[in-house]
């Protein structure tokens, strides 16, 4: 039932699209989510996990998951991050991944919803650590579409597998272009 009313809500009243969802079925991977420029991403993101069916996650501090928000926070996809033994983001991302069946893990490599000019390359290192793919995943707002890319295997150079990557958000804007990096 939530299912179609997220379906009516996304498609029928606002107007949105989907893209692309076939590329997102492997069981692990990092999503990477562009351009991220309002808190209206929030639900687009919320309304694209509960149409496709596909558990989707993002990691918080392990603070996060406690009473009273904890429930709701693991119900739309959160696990909690605990980096206590010395253990850097990366790593302690990189050991969800290897704990969990299915894990594919959203981020936003802008890092923030205000205008930057480059974009935070954590979320390269954990798919690299990680040993899983890479899914591009545009929120454009000026089309009404999510965009699902290809998924792609870091390789371990960076500045040349971005530029591969990047080539999914040629075009794309986000809610509010001028915050959004600039390729």
């Amino acid at each position: 039932m939530k299912k179609l009313l997220y379906k009516f809500i996304f498609f029928k009243l606002m107007g949105w699209k989907i893209v692309g969802m076939e590329n997102a079925e492997v069981k692990k991977c990092v999503l990477m989510v562009m351009p991220h420029t309002s808190n209206h991403d929030f639900y687009i993101g919320i309304f694209t996990r509960g149409i496709s069916g596909l558990q989707m996650n993002w990691v918080g501090k392990k603070e996060l998951f406690k009473f009273p928000f904890g429930y709701y926070f693991r119900n739309v996809g959160g696990e909690p991050l605990d980096r206590t033994g010395g253990l850097n983001k990366v790593d302690s991302i990189a050991a969800i991944f290897e704990r969990k069946e299915i894990f594919r893990l959203a981020v936003a490599p802008e890092g923030t919803r205000k205008g930057v000019n480059e974009i935070k390359t954590g979320f390269y290192y954990i798919a690299l650590k990680a040993n899983v793919p890479i899914v591009p995943v545009a929120f454009d707002w000026g089309k009404k579409e999510v965009s699902f890319g290809k998924p792609f295997f870091p390789t371990g150079n960076y500045e040349a597998d971005f530029e591969i990557l990047k080539k999914h958000y040629k075009g794309v804007l986000g809610k509010i272009p001028e915050n959004g990096v600039q390729f």
